[in-house]
């Protein structure tokens, strides 16, 4: 018996496919904006240094290679949780968050998905539209039915925050809401801090749960801004839960070095829900991987390689800005119509760029240019060796 003759082929990650693509053109001036990792501005993707310095701190001093405890070492716990509500953060003190050690922002978010489904099994999942593309597949695969809220206005390039509440009102209780916390994935635009003011006494009036997903701390304005929203959802007393990464902010990216956090309103829920998220990892994953969650903690225990680390975070976060200034202007100064100094205002590492699906397929094909549909463009792919071919490439398609 032949398992896979009559079985057809998956199709291609609709990201991850991109760089395959990208991979295999032939095309010496290519350019990939599709995948979401941060570039330098040679077109790589850098280790920081002061995760250089301490893996050489690791490499000396690491005894073992055993397993971690299933929620991964406490200090790694107690690092994710200073930097998700500052270290004097009343959540803190009074026990009332559980941090696990995931692999990956990822690994997060299908951990948490699995936890809620457990316990509540009839609630649907909410996700903003658009969302990252992955969000819908892991919470499908967790069992979730999914539906969309407006979050996104093409017109006015901004958050639809009228159609986003009027859609929040009539979520049940019970349903779980993602929402991303700041550089939301792939538009750009956020909410702002008397929004999500409407939004946290919206989720404790109408009690549905908020899972905030958490990818990009500190590429929006600092590490401590960018947390703003989930100090507001701590403020408030309710349960919720945070999917965290450092794959972006520290560079951690093959080592998949995540985090999901539940809140509740005491210790004693939040000893209960940490009692049931280890029985859902013991049976998915056993323990998380450590080098990457060690290596951060050790950044983030050393006063001198934390001031390093939120220098290179800044530098990063400078260099996505000056990129969405080099292709706003380049587009103006190439005559291009169409107006797109809307990118300037977004944050974060991607663009909702305007740019149609018929625009994006010609790109791909005369240009070797890769972004992917819907017009999504990651903009710490752009250079200063490749942001007047991308400029010159998109004039050309939209003067056309």
């Amino acid at each position: 018996m032949n398992m896979w003759k009559e079985i057809e082929a998956a199709p291609a990650d609709a990201i991850l496919g991109l760089t395959e693509a990208f991979k295999k053109d032939a095309n010496p001036n290519k350019v990939n904006l599709g995948v979401g990792v941060f570039k330098d501005d040679n077109g790589t993707t850098p280790i920081l240094n002061c995760i250089k310095t301490a893996e050489v701190k690791l490499a000396e001093t690491e005894t073992t290679k055993g397993y971690l405890p299933i929620p991964g070492s406490p200090a790694y716990a107690a690092n994710v949780q200073k930097l998700l509500f500052g270290a004097d953060s009343e959540v803190i003190s009074s026990k009332r968050a559980a941090t696990m050690h995931t692999p990956g922002g990822t690994g997060a978010l299908r951990t948490g998905g699995d936890l809620l489904k457990k316990f509540n099994p009839d609630a649907k999942l909410w996700v903003s539209t658009p969302t990252w593309a992955n969000h819908k597949g892991i919470f499908t695969a967790a069992g979730f039915a999914i539906n969309d809220y407006p979050y996104y206005n093409p017109e006015t390039k901004d958050v639809d925050f009228e159609g986003m509440l009027a859609a929040l009102e009539n979520v049940p209780a019970g349903d779980i809401v993602l929402m991303h916390v700041c550089c939301h994935n792939p538009t750009g635009v956020d909410l702002i801090g008397d929004q999500w003011d409407k939004v946290v006494e919206l989720a404790k009036a109408k009690g549905w749960t908020p899972f905030l997903d958490f990818a990009y701390q500190g590429f929006g304005d600092s590490i401590e801004e960018d947390r703003a929203a989930i100090e507001k959802f701590a403020a408030a007393g309710i349960d919720f839960l945070v999917a965290s990464s450092f794959s972006k902010n520290f560079g951690l990216y093959n080592e998949r070095t995540g985090a999901l956090t539940i809140v509740t309103p005491s210790a004693e829920e939040t000893a209960v829900a940490l009692s049931h998220v280890k029985l859902v990892v013991r049976v998915n994953y056993s323990n998380p991987p450590a080098h990457g969650g060690l290596a951060a903690s050790a950044v983030l225990d050393d006063a001198v390689l934390y001031e390093q680390w939120i220098g290179e975070v800044a530098e990063m976060r400078v260099r996505i800005k000056e990129m969405r200034a080099a292709l706003v202007d380049g587009l103006a100064a190439r005559g291009v119509k169409q107006d797109f100094s809307f990118i300037k205002e977004q944050r974060g590492m991607f663009s909702f760029s305007g740019l149609s699906n018929d625009i994006v397929a010609w790109l791909k094909e005369n240009k070797g240019i890769y972004i992917v549909n819907g017009g999504r463009i990651n903009v710490a792919g752009l250079t200063s060796g490749n942001i007047d071919y991308v400029c010159d490439a998109i004039a050309e398609a939209l003067n056309a």
